[in-house]
């Protein structure tokens, strides 16, 4: 008889996800211009003067700051359509029994804060507590609208095209890591200092990559995405898979930001597959890259070319100390085994 297996924490499983996309796919309303597909992390509706781009995600793995967690993932994934993020609705889910007042009031001044960094108008959405729950959780949406000949879609990568990553990674997988994990770095003999530097890379380098993404879209730019889970690796994979198509990347090139490398070292974590909110992946002609790479700098943004767009049937690799490899990819987050 078989058994049914029962699915690990984290994101579904790529080849699953696909399926389930595919088998119940209800497009119903032809200005829909871009439904569920993998890779996609923004819904299009076709408007006569402009596309509405629509994002919804929701925060489980954060406690602190949560609500601007929410804010800050949902508006990457606007931008990253060369939209600009305008109105966020959330539903904030609360565990019974140990929510007060005050921790209700905290999660929602975060939200009004981090909507008014970025000229986000908070318009609606929904709060209760709710049964079996051991922390808050809070589902994002996000709307934004780009001119048409604006829109940026992760399926528009082209064999030749350049990669650029902005910041580094693992910028949230490290301020997950230095909150939620606090008192034992302490024990391990971290000092204060650095537990509250990584902490505060929720806010430096930021989670943030909106700013990014509209400077970059200056220019011609034919594919954004923005990794989150299963960190830069994933990333690359959804890109490739959206746009079907190859691509080649060098480790060495890959800004790996140190603090994260000492916090992922610490957990046994791999950096490239851990959560990278913070970074931005941006696929551009050869001939864009020069003018990209010095208007984020102009900005004080890294941006670094890690690697090139191939055809698909080169595959996904990466180049480490000289030799070419397969691509190690995983929908789950190697964040997932500090909550193990």
């Amino acid at each position: 008889m078989k058994t049914k297996e029962i699915l690990p924490l984290g994101k579904l499983d790529f080849p699953i996800l696909s399926r389930l996309l595919k088998k119940y796919e209800t497009i119903l309303d032809p200005r829909v211009a871009l439904g569920p597909k993998l890779g996609e992390d923004a819904a299009v509706i076709e408007f006569p003067d402009r596309y509405l781009v629509v994002k919804t995600d929701p925060i489980t793995f954060a406690t602190e700051e949560i609500g601007w967690y929410a804010v800050q993932v949902n508006a990457n994934d606007i931008a990253t359509t060369g939209a600009v993020p305008k109105w966020f609705l959330s539903t904030i889910l609360l565990p019974e029994g140990k929510t007060t007042e005050k921790e209700a009031e905290k999660i929602v001044a975060q939200i009004s804060q981090a909507a008014k960094t970025l000229g986000v108008s908070v318009v609606g959405g929904h709060t209760e507590v709710t049964y079996n729950l051991d922390r808050p959780i809070v589902v994002g949406t996000m709307l934004g609208e780009v001119a048409r000949e604006k829109l940026v879609s992760t399926s528009g990568a082209k064999p030749g095209d350049a990669i650029i990553l902005t910041k580094g990674v693992a910028v949230e997988g490290t301020t997950i890591i230095a909150r939620e994990k606090r008192e034992e770095l302490r024990q391990r003999g971290y000092s204060e200092e650095f537990i509250r530097k990584c902490q505060n890379f929720l806010h430096k380098p930021g989670l943030s990559v909106v700013r990014d993404a509209l400077l970059a879209n200056q220019f011609i730019v034919h594919a954004m995405h923005d990794p989150t889970e299963g960190g830069l690796s994933a990333g690359l994979y959804e890109v490739a898979q959206a746009s079907r198509v190859g691509l080649l990347v060098d480790k060495e090139k890959i800004p790996i930001l140190e603090e994260s490398s000492i916090l992922c070292g610490e957990y046994g974590l791999d950096p490239l597959k851990t959560i990278a909110s913070g970074a931005l992946l941006i696929i551009a002609p050869p001939e864009s890259v020069d003018s990209i790479t010095s208007v984020l700098r102009r900005h004080k943004i890294l941006a670094t070319t890690i690697g090139e767009i191939k055809e698909k049937n080169q595959g996904l690799k990466i180049v480490t100390a000289g030799r070419i490899e397969d691509l190690d990819f995983s929908a789950k987050d190697e964040i997932t085994k500090i909550f193990k």
